[in-house]
């Protein structure tokens, strides 16, 4: 159900983020780096309620666009470089995940822009589907995709640009790269092939995410 202004649920839901930001607010590893990821917080909250009022979304996509910001808060909290993710999983199911999967980095970066594609394919296809109402789903899907691409190839270029007015070390803890020349690209794809799979999910159902 399509719904155009915030209910006690949206404000359940709401409050768990900012629960979740004041908790991350406590002694985050680097202050300046951790308030520049904030404000696309700040920015990302602003625009999903400008959608809701505006266009009207349903609870789900409302709900994954909060826990997608959620997964980020807790990346921005640990620099996204240095959240603990292989002590916690060790802690709960007893094996490493990095040994596991042969990985010699910190991954979470990488889940989160794969949430990006995952998450928010819902709201990005309403939006569509308001501006397009008269184009078939798939051609929405497509559309969804180019959407992901594009947003994530100006993410990165927007984290480019942040990190030349920093110092080395400052912009390390910003963009996270961790030493790797193709950081930007893979988190493109990751995002991209998050997006194509949330919306293969959608194509196959017998109607459109309403």
């Amino acid at each position: 159900m399509i719904e155009q202004r915030l209910s006690a649920k949206h404000y359940a839901s709401m409050g768990i983020l900012i629960l979740a930001i004041l908790l991350a607010s406590i002694r985050p590893l680097e202050l300046e780096a951790y308030l520049l990821h904030q404000a696309g917080t700040v920015f990302m909250i602003s625009m999903l309620l400008v959608c809701l009022y505006k266009i009207g979304l349903n609870f789900l996509s409302f709900n994954l666009y909060i826990l997608f910001l959620f997964v980020h808060v807790i990346a921005a909290h640990y620099l996204y470089s240095y959240v603990p993710y292989n002590q916690w999983i060790e802690q709960i199911f007893g094996f490493h995940l990095n040994e596991v999967m042969h990985w010699s980095r910190n991954m979470f970066d990488r889940f989160v822009h794969l949430a990006y594609g995952l998450l928010l394919y819902l709201i990005f296809y309403r939006l569509f589907q308001v501006w397009l109402p008269q184009q078939k789903p798939v051609v929405i899907f497509l559309l969804v995709i180019q959407f992901v691409v594009t947003s994530s190839m100006l993410y990165e270029w927007l984290e480019w640009l942040i990190a030349i007015g920093l110092s080395p070390e400052e912009a390390e803890n910003y963009n996270g790269q961790q030493g790797d020349s193709w950081d930007a690209h893979k988190d493109i794809l990751l995002a991209t092939l998050g997006a194509i799979f949330t919306g293969s999910l959608m194509l196959l159902q017998k109607s459109p995410p309403k």
